[in-house]
């Protein structure tokens, strides 16, 4: 457990790059970076580069750094996330990429990374991801990443997608939940698992501090229950990434409204899409 009085509260304030209405004519850089503290950075891809505008997380210890997920468009020169890392760490900081799951719109960079000195790029099999991170009691045991001087619990999160995890950076009480919990649209393709994978986090939130919790899209507009079209790359209108974890208690709550049905399932900060299929290994949220 991590001691309250440890975590870092930074403010969140900041405005996201929401697209354009026209893509070819947008002026911003392909990556959005914001420094939420010294050692932590909250990254998001342009949509006019990809319409899902996914959100990168790389937190930084005193013997490595870890990237969390590499976006949804594999070319450099489109898509410099390697080059913006190491604008940000150096480029021989040693770096540890990660996944919070396996669905292509968050691992389409990993290449970039392949022949970067003192780098390790974890596989996004589940095989892969227990055998990392030593997770022998999947899902129901935690493991951590150590980065030096600053320890991330790593979450079995199965249920949007087999092997996806949540991670818990105990430095900022930040939570990052992938396509988990976010405001939007949450495709659960084993029901029974996510509902499990949600209690665990309910339960984890209430034996450590919680700062933000953060997914990686925004979907919704500031309208309760109102989500953009799937592909829109313009959302004036967004609410903010962060969430917290009344948001969770939330999603548990809906989950048991939703009960037996499937389908989709609108509530004011996400939309529930059910779907009757045990897992999803295509590249689909």
């Amino acid at each position: 457990m991590t001691a309250a009085g440890r975590v870092r509260a930074v403010n969140l304030d900041v405005t996201w790059h929401a697209g354009s209405p026209s893509p070819k004519h947008d002026t911003h850089p392909p990556l959005q970076v914001h420094r939420y503290d010294e050692q932590t950075w909250i990254l998001r891809q342009n949509k006019a580069v990809n319409y899902e505008g996914p959100f990168l997380f790389l937190l930084a210890g005193t013997e490595r750094a870890m990237l969390v997920d590499t976006g949804a468009t594999a070319d450099p020169a489109h898509f410099p996330l390697r080059d913006t890392i190491d604008e940000l760490i150096g480029s021989e900081r040693e770096l540890l990429v990660v996944h919070t799951h396996a669905h292509g719109d968050h691992v389409a960079a990993d290449a970039q990374f392949e022949d970067r000195p003192s780098t390790t790029v974890v596989g996004k099999s589940l095989d892969d991801v227990t055998s990392f991170y030593g997770l022998t009691d999947w899902p129901v045991k935690n493991a951590t990443l150590d980065l030096g001087d600053r320890v991330v619990d790593v979450i079995p999160g199965p249920g949007h997608q087999e092997s996806a995890v949540v991670f818990y950076d105990r430095t900022t009480g930040l939570l990052l939940t992938g396509d988990t919990l976010y405001r939007g649209r949450l495709y659960v393709f084993d029901w029974s698992a996510y509902r499990a994978t949600i209690a665990r986090l309910v339960d984890f939130c209430a034996a450590n501090p919680v700062t933000h919790v953060l997914g990686c899209h925004i979907e919704m507009s500031t309208k309760p229950g109102h989500d953009y079209p799937i592909g829109a790359v313009h959302q004036p209108d967004e609410p903010p990434l962060q969430m917290t974890v009344d948001h969770l208690h939330a999603l548990r709550d809906a989950l048991d409204v939703v009960g037996d049905d499937m389908g989709i399932h609108y509530f004011d900060d996400f939309v529930i899409h059910r779907h009757a299929v045990h897992d999803h290994t295509a590249e689909h949220r």
